[in-house]
C-alpha cells in the first residue's frame, strides 16, 4: 500500500508546492512509483508542472471528487496525467474552490479523498498532496486519508501561533477521523544561512517543537535558482541539478525513505 503525505501549512507562500514537486521527483528518482496530488484551488503544483492554464483542464481532483461523492464510476487513471519526470499527476484548479462549499453537505464529507484513494492507493509507493493554505474541507479530508504530514515553514518568519493551531488540527484529525495519522516531520525552507536570523530561528524550532515532532536535519535553503523553477514547468533536478537547493531535496528525500512506511 502506498504511503499518504499531506504537505500542509495554513500559511501560504512557505514552499508547499515546490517541496511537493520536488519531493515527489526525488521519490521517483529513487525508483518509487509515485503520484501527487494538487488539492489547492490555485492550481500552483498543476502550472508548476508545465499545465500554465489549470482553469482549463476538464478533469480534476475536483472532478474526481464530485464523481466518488456521486458515486459515479472511473476508471483507474482517470484524469491523472504522467509527467516526464517520472511522476503521476492528479492535477486542481479553481473549481476545488466550489466543491468545497458542496462538501459541507455531503454525508461522511471528511472522507470523500480517502474513498477515491483507497481505490488506487496500492498502484503507487508513494501520493503527496499539496494542500490549499486554510484548513477547510478539502484539507481536512487530506489529513483524513492521510499517514502523515509534512509541515514546511518559512525560516524567515516563525508562525509559532500558527503552528500550534496546524499542530492541534492534526491532533483532532487524528482523535476523531484517522487514528494513525502521525506529523512526518517539520521542513524549514527558504533559509538564507548568511543571516543569524534563519539560525535563532531553527534553534527556536527545535526548542518548541522537537519534543513533539521531528524536525527535519535537511532545510531547503532561499534560492533565487528555485524561485525561477515554478515558472519552467521542471524540477529543480532538471533546472539546476547541481545546486544547492537540488541536494537539499535529494537529502530531504533520503530522510523521507527513512522514515518508512
Amino acid at each position: 500500500m502506498g504511503k499518504i503525505i499531506a504537505i500542509a501549512n495554513q500559511k501560504g507562500g512557505v514552499g508547499k508546492t515546490t517541496t511537493t514537486s520536488n519531493l515527489g521527483i526525488g521519490l521517483a528518482k529513487q525508483g518509487k512509483k509515485v503520484l501527487l496530488i494538487d488539492a489547492d484551488a490555485q492550481g500552483s503544483l498543476t502550472a508548476s508542472l508545465g499545465f500554465a492554464e489549470p482553469d482549463k483542464l476538464a478533469i480534476t481532483l475536483a472532478t474526481v471528487m464530485a464523481n466518488t461523492i456521486n458515486d459515479i464510476d472511473m476508471s483507474a487513471g482517470y484524469g491523472i496525467f504522467e509527467h516526464e519526470e517520472g511522476i503521476s499527476l492528479l492535477p486542481g484548479n479553481i473549481e476545488l474552490s466550489g466543491l468545497e462549499v458542496s462538501l459541507v453537505n455531503a454525508m461522511s464529507r471528511e472522507l470523500v479523498l480517502r474513498a477515491y484513494l483507497e481505490r488506487i492507493r496500492e498502484d503507487y509507493d508513494y501520493i503527496l498532496i499539496d494542500c490549499m493554505p486554510s484548513l477547510g474541507m478539502i484539507t481536512i479530508n487530506a489529513f483524513a486519508c492521510a499517514d502523515s504530514i509534512l509541515i514546511p515553514v518559512q525560516a524567515a518568519y516563525l508562525p509559532v501561533k500558527g503552528l500550534e493551531q496546524l499542530i492541534k488540527t492534526i491532533g483532532k484529525v487524528k482523535r476523531q477521523i484517522n487514528p494513525k495519522l502521525e506529523i512526518e516531520g517539520i521542513l524549514l525552507t527558504m533559509v538564507d544561512s548568511r543571516t543569524n536570523y534563519a539560525r535563532d530561528i531553527s534553534a527556536l524550532l527545535v526548542e518548541s517543537y522537537s519534543s513533539k515532532v521531528r524536525i527535519f536535519r535537511s532545510s531547503i535553503p532561499l534560492s533565487v535558482r528555485a524561485a525561477e523553477i515554478s515558472a519552467e514547468g521542471c524540477s529543480i533536478y532538471q533546472h539546476d541539478p547541481k545546486g544547492k537547493v537540488a541536494v537539499a531535496y535529494q537529502s530531504l528525500t533520503e530522510e523521507v525513505l527513512k522514515n518508512g512506511h
